[in-house]
Formats: C-alpha cells, structure tokens, sequence
C-alpha cells in the first residue's frame, strides 16, 4: 500500500474560551451584568441598546465569551467556558420610567467599560443607584402631569380655560391611579379608569354647555379628554417596542407591541363606556371643530415643549434633559403642524416631525450627557393621538357608526407606528451624524494643540 501524501491530518481542536479569571470572578461579573440588566430594562432601555451594554460592561472586567438572551420578563446571561460554563437567570418585575436612573446606569457601564472601576466598586455603584430613590417627590410628578395635559389642550387650540380643566382633572386621574396602583389593579383597568374620569369631566362640560349656555370657544370639552387620553399614552413602551423590532428582538418587540395595544385597548374601553353611559343619560354630545380656533403658531410650539419636558420631569429625568426634550418638543411640534397645513395627512406629519426627533436626540442631545432614549420618548410625546382616539369612540357611540369608529381608530395607530418608525429611522440617520462631529472635534483638538506648541 502507498501511504497517503501531504502532511499528516489533525483533529479540529476548539480555541479555548477561558478568560484567566477565577470562577468566583466569573460568576460575580455575571451577577453584576444580571443586576445592571434588570435596572436597564425596567427603566425603559431597548432590548438592542441593553445588550450592546452589557457585553461592553463583561468586557470591561475581561470577561469576553458572554452570551446575553433578554425576553420581556427574564434575562439570562451565561459565560462560554471549556471546563465549567456558567448560566444565571434573573426575572423582570416591575417597570417604571425613571431616566435618570437610565443615565446613572449608562454611566456605569461607560466608566466599567473604560477601566475606571474594579469589581466591588461596580457593585457598590449599581447598588447605590438601584437603591436611590427618585429626584423628585411624587407631588412634582402629579404637577407636570397637570402641566402636560395643560399643554396639549393649548396645542390644539383650546382656551386658557380648557388647559387649567385639564390640568386639574389628569391631576385627579394621576393621584386616583396612583392609589390603584398601590391596591394592585392590574394597568389595563388602570387605563380604563384614568380614561373614563376624563370622559365624565367631558360629559359634565356637555351638559353645562346645553344647561347653562357656556360658551364654545371656551369650554371644548373633547380637548379635555384628548389630554387625558395623551397623558395615559405617555408612559407606553411605543418606541422601545419599533427598535426592538427594527433591531431584530422580534420576541420582545411582540411582546412590548401586545402590552401597548392591551394598555391602549383599556383607553378606548374607558371612553367608550362613559360615551355610551352619557348617552343613555340623555347628555348631548358633539364635537366642536377646535381647528376653527386660533392659536397662534408660536404658542403652539411652546406648548409642545411644555409637554415635552412635563413628561420628562415626570419620568424622573435631570435638568438637562429636561431642557433638551423641551426643546425637541417645540421643534417636533412646529415640524408637524408645518407639515399638516401644506396638506400632508397626520401619519405622514408625524413620521417626519418623530424623525427630526430621533436625529436631534441621538445626533445633538446625547452629545450633551441627555439620554437618547429619554429626549426621543419625551419629543413625541406632543404628537400623541389623544384627540384621534376620542373621535373613534365618539363616532362609534354618537353616530353608531362602527365603521367609520374602526376607521379613526385605526388612522390613529397608523399615527403611533409612523411616530415609532420616525423616531427610529432618525436614530439610524444621526449616526453618521455623530461620526462627523467627532472628527471635528478631533480636529479642533488637534489645532488646538498645535497652536499651543
């Protein structure tokens, strides 16, 4: 026999996975990982952004081989060892936004992920921020809130009237759902029940209107609940859901998508049930034209940017970022009702005022120490379709036309996704945006220096 030629045949040999690390390092690094997961994603951080942390805050403390695998209510992160591998699993149960939390996490990871802290210090770190309690006291909460439903009353074209009505009754709903909370109810009752106060308010303004002749122009009764029902909307995961879904966590996405959809669902159940209760009680409703009142353009914009950094107050987030989403706000604003008097249709306005959105959060303000995620949430808060929602149940329950209901209904969720879908292509677009200007500051650095010598 003839022996084969060529050099001899070796087995396949895996590289080795092992980090130098101790197996007790290994298993604290993943329980930081575990614990800084948990805090990001009960803050409201994407699924994408998450694990982009994550990774990068394992490989700070040399930890390399780290698989993460987040679904909506648990995370599980395991270290691809040879000898012993390493899974641990930790499930999510309470979500609340608080965005300085969010910033303090970020922070953390930047500052692990750099070298700056050992191990214990980013145990202490994380448990000082997990256990910190919120920058503001819970009455300053129920004020913006107030403030907010002021100013999305003022940015339709409400009366100075209609805005302190609102303001007072979100704060009656906010207080009212905090002490359901605090018993248990489940959030889509909550939805429900904020929604329905709206509507009674609504319905008491009707009756005043048709007993006492109030005037039209100053009590418009619809604008009540439409803020009411922008309030509620605020605090649903919309943005989070289209970037885990543009990011591909399509799991996740279905399952933040569902919560929105049944917490929105709970919405149009509170206005439609006190719609119909109204109407068997023989209270007339109407919808006044509110787009035939003039408010002029510049305070519209500033009532954007009044809800804009309400809601960013009361998502706990820092001065700064408060200022920002302001700002984004006024612009969001003025970029949509300038596009919806040239003629476009509110989906197509609203795609291209949330994608000015996401490029000034993720091109302008993170540059400044203000959380992306946090501006972007905030600046399409005024672009919520609170009045949308409230014109399909009227038309349901008014009118008893179903179809035409299904229809406002259903151009009303065309608006949410296209406020998704913009934000999350202007986040796209800002990249090489934010490319760009470091290689300006790079080279305004280096002219600096050279100057110097």
């Amino acid at each position: 026999m003839v022996a084969p030629s060529g050099p001899p045949t070796m087995p396949f040999a895996q590289p080795r996975r092992q980090s130098g690390l101790t197996a007790e390092v290994e298993r604290s690094v993943l329980d930081l990982v575990l614990r800084t997961g948990e805090a990001l994603i009960t803050t409201g951080a994407p699924v994408a952004d998450t694990t982009a942390a994550l990774l990068r805050l394992a490989a700070g403390f040399g930890v390399t081989a780290c698989q993460i695998d987040i679904t909506f209510i648990s995370i599980t992160a395991s270290i691809d060892r040879d000898d012993d591998p390493i899974t641990k699993v930790r499930v999510i149960n309470v979500r609340t936004a608080d965005y300085s939390r969010l910033a303090d996490l970020m922070e953390l990871v930047d500052a692990a992920g750099k070298g700056q802290l050992d191990l214990a210090e980013a145990h202490t770190r994380l448990d000082e921020i997990v256990e910190s309690p919120h920058p503001y006291r819970r009455w300053v909460v129920t004020l913006a809130m107030g403030t907010m439903a002021a100013g999305v009353a003022i940015l339709l074209n409400g009366s100075w009237l209609v805005a302190l009505i609102a303001g007072v009754t979100t704060t009656i709903i906010d207080r009212t759902l905090r002490w359901l909370r605090h018993e248990g109810l489940p959030y889509m009752f909550q939805q429900a029940i904020g929604a329905a106060i709206a509507t009674i308010v609504a319905l008491f303004l009707h009756w005043g209107r048709n007993e006492f002749g109030w005037s039209d122009s100053l009590v418009t009764p619809s604008l009540v609940v439409a803020a009411g029902i922008v309030v509620l909307l605020a605090g649903l995961s919309l943005v989070g859901a289209a970037e885990d879904a543009i990011s591909g966590y399509p799991l996740t996405a279905a399952a933040r998508s569902f919560e929105v959809v049944l917490y929105t669902a709970g919405i149009v159940i509170g206005v439609g049930f006190m719609l119909d209760i109204g109407q068997r009680m023989g209270v007339p409703l109407r919808i006044a034209d509110h787009s035939t009142l003039s408010t002029p353009l510049v305070v519209q914009m500033l009532a954007g940017g009044v809800i804009a950094g309400a809601w960013g107050l009361a998502s706990y987030s820092r001065t700064r970022t408060v200022l920002f989403a302001a700002a984004v706000g006024m612009v969001a604003a003025g970029v949509f009702l300038l596009f919806r008097d040239i003629g476009l249709g509110p989906s197509t306005s609203s795609f291209i005022a949330a994608m000015v959105v996401g490029l000034l959060a993720s091109g302008v303000a993170e540059r400044f120490g203000a959380p992306s995620l946090a501006v972007s949430v905030c600046g399409i808060t005024p672009l919520l379709p609170g009045l949308l929602i409230y014109q399909a149940m009227f038309t349901t329950v008014d009118a008893d036309d179903l179809f035409g209901g299904a229809s406002m209904l259903l151009n009303a969720i065309a608006v949410g996704l296209s406020l998704a879908a913009g934000v999350t292509l202007g986040e796209f677009l800002a990249n090489p945006l934010r490319s760009e200007v470091d290689r300006w500051q790079r080279r305004v650095r280096s002219r600096a220096k050279g100057s110097r010598t």
